[in-house]
């Protein structure tokens, strides 16, 4: 019996429950390494992501700020991202099972303004940098880590932009942010589908984004942007639930307990450099940092613990690693208003096997991108379709047991389809 008690004490399980807390904390991954939803416009998904150096519309508010002094009088832009996420999982004994939250949906809204013979520019944007979720089944063999996730996270972005010399822009912002977590794991039964943990939570907090654009020559443009990393403290509760008695945990009721949690979102740095040969054609090449480091130990903090199941704070050592996206892109433009782009983007992974978490299902993957858009003097839009395919199938081994001896290893196929349509308004 203390042996057992020992094993529901077991910094394993803390672990384990962490890894899940931090793995719907900041939900899942949808088109890159980690968590980020990078895909804020459709014209720029077209191109794989390759706009830093282009920033020409205005969700340049999103992808660099300077670029909106490249805009004049007033300009909505807004649009929708849906993706489709059929991941699939097959357990090392050959049982397959499949992502149930495949179909999910996030939205853009941005707005600037450039007064007549200004210098300056304004903007504001609405959009979500990170998002989504992930439902396995029950019976997949790892519920005691991971059974649901769902992330909301809101960006509300006002930007200034400097047009400093005739080829030279500066630009920045604030980002103020708010981010809502709600993740459940099994508790300690492996097979046992009434018992449940949940953590639910929401916070605040602010940080900053900052770009520039420098026209080198009229066929040449560089663009930087950074956006700050941001510690979210999540305030909420966290539940235990289950039925039936192991002792020396008896059955019990819901049990909830108040709870918080800092969650550090990343750091992300791009530089770009655009190629346009001819008015008619622009091609653009961008390296995209994103330092997951920041990933490394968190910890849920409650009022209390639930002897002997679960200690009082929950802490653990994520250990996520930096990753790059490898960025290209073209647009060819018509004069007749259309323009047809095409990308490509080769993302890293950044979680290592022994914290691999299935509410991420991270992996290295390719990711192939084409789109179409129409351009007049007081109207535009454009849609583009995405493709995500992980770099071969994720053989996960040797990642850490829960007290259970349930672990994450197995084999992770990923696969996306995703679309954007983006309409603006020009004034």
């Amino acid at each position: 019996m203390k042996q057992l008690r020992h094993k529901f004490w077991d910094e394993s399980i803390a672990w384990r429950l962490m890894i899940t807390f931090a793995a719907a904390a900041s939900a899942v991954n949808v088109s890159a390494d980690g968590f980020r939803l990078p895909d804020q416009d459709a014209f720029a998904t077209a191109r794989g992501e390759a706009f830093v150096a282009t920033a020409d519309n205005a969700s340049a508010i999103y992808y660099n700020p300077a670029g909106i002094s490249q805009l004049n009088g007033g300009n909505f832009r807004g649009g929708i991202y849906g993706i489709y996420l059929p991941v699939s999982y097959e357990s090392p004994n050959g049982r397959s099972f499949d992502n149930e939250k495949d179909l999910q949906a996030a939205p853009q809204l941005f707005l600037t303004y450039t007064p007549d013979e200004s210098l300056l520019s304004y903007g504001l944007g609405i959009y979500a940098p990170f998002g989504l979720g992930f439902r396995w089944p029950q019976d997949t063999g790892f519920r005691t880590l991971a059974i649901e996730s769902q992330l909301t996270y809101l960006s509300i972005n006002p930007v200034v932009a400097w047009r400093i010399l005739p080829n030279v822009s500066v630009g920045g912002g604030i980002t103020i942010n708010y981010a809502k977590a709600d993740i459940r794991s099994g508790l300690v039964w492996p097979d046992q589908p009434n018992d449940q943990f949940r953590f639910n939570g929401d916070g605040w907090q602010v940080g900053y984004n900052l770009g520039a654009l420098w026209r080198v020559h009229e066929k040449v443009f560089i663009g930087v942007s950074f956006r700050s990393s941001t510690r979210v403290n999540l305030e909420g509760h966290t539940e235990y639930y289950n039925n039936v008695a192991l002792p020396p945990v008896p059955a019990f009721s819901n049990q909830r307990v108040r709870a918080e949690t800092d969650v550090s979102f990343p750091l992300n740095a791009v530089f770009g450099i655009s190629y346009r040969p001819t008015p008619q054609w622009n091609f653009e090449f961008d390296a995209d940092y994103t330092d997951w480091s920041t990933m490394d130990t968190v910890t849920i903090k409650q009022s209390t613990g639930f002897a002997p199941l679960l200690p009082k704070d929950i802490p653990a050592k994520l250990a996520w690693q930096p990753a790059w996206y490898y960025k290209f892109g073209g647009t060819r433009y018509f004069d007749n208003g259309w323009s047809v782009s095409a990308g490509y983007i080769y993302s890293e992974n950044a979680m290592p096997d022994a914290h691999y978490t299935p509410l991420i299902a991270d992996s290295a993957r390719h990711w192939l991108s084409i789109g179409t858009g129409f351009k007049r003097h007081r109207f535009d839009f454009d849609i583009a379709y995405q493709f995500g395919i992980g770099d071969g199938v994720r053989t996960v081994s040797g990642s850490a047991p829960s007290a259970t001896g349930q672990t994450a290893d197995g084999r992770y196929t990923y696969i996306s389809h995703a679309v954007l349509a983006t309409v603006g308004f020009h004034f």
